[in-house]
């Protein structure tokens, strides 16, 4: 009989070191991911503010081209980078951050509405071929450059109802071709050396 006690003694005694371990695992993940929530909330803060100053620097760059919507999106660069280093949520939300507060300072509502709508097209697109692991940042990039220039022409069209505004397709394909690759170039170079959040 005692026999029996000393044994459902050291079972129990095993089984609450069990749980004393289990619980320290427990709370040694939870803290990890804690840690890992707020990396990712810093990085995003940091990138929302890189990507609104982006935003204002540009509208102070004079471009000798008399075609509307061609401009160089160097904001686009930060919002690359977060697709990368962070994921899809948090690009979308650093890129609705700065088209919403560069709207309100600097391009007014119609421009708030072109920025949204080639800003949700190019991220969806470049999310899309970044899933494949197909393309490189380069040609993840260009696509965006390229389908963010068609969202600003659907609403271009929608708002004037006029469609004869995908005349201008071509030249803004250009362009969005052009500055995706600028913008995919120095993406690549910045990966190397931002650490990514495992």
């Amino acid at each position: 009989m005692a026999m029996v006690g000393v044994n459902l003694m050291s079972l129990l005694d095993n089984k609450s070191e069990l749980t004393s371990k289990d619980e320290k695992k427990l709370e040694s993940v939870t803290q990890r991911r804690a840690d890992k929530h707020t990396k990712r909330v810093a990085y995003a803060a940091v990138l929302a503010t890189l990507a609104l100053m982006f935003s204002y620097v540009e509208t102070m760059i004079p471009l000798s081209v008399s075609m509307p919507g061609v401009k160089l999106g160097i904001a686009n660069l930060v919002i690359l980078i977060a697709l990368y280093i962070l994921d899809v949520r948090y690009a979308f939300a650093i890129n609705a951050v700065r088209i919403l507060v560069s709207g309100l300072l600097f391009s007014g509502v119609f421009g708030m509405l072109y920025s949204m709508a080639g800003g949700i097209i190019s991220l969806f697109v470049m999310w899309l071929l970044k899933k494949t692991n197909l393309f490189s940042v380069v040609g993840v990039s260009m696509a965006g450059g390229v389908f963010h220039n068609i969202g600003q022409l659907l609403i271009a069209s929608a708002i004037v109802s006029d469609i004869r505004m995908f005349i201008y397709l071509p030249i803004l394909m250009f362009s969005g071709l052009a500055s995706g690759i600028v913008i995919g170039i120095l993406c690549y170079f910045i990966l190397q050396k931002v650490p990514r959040i495992s």
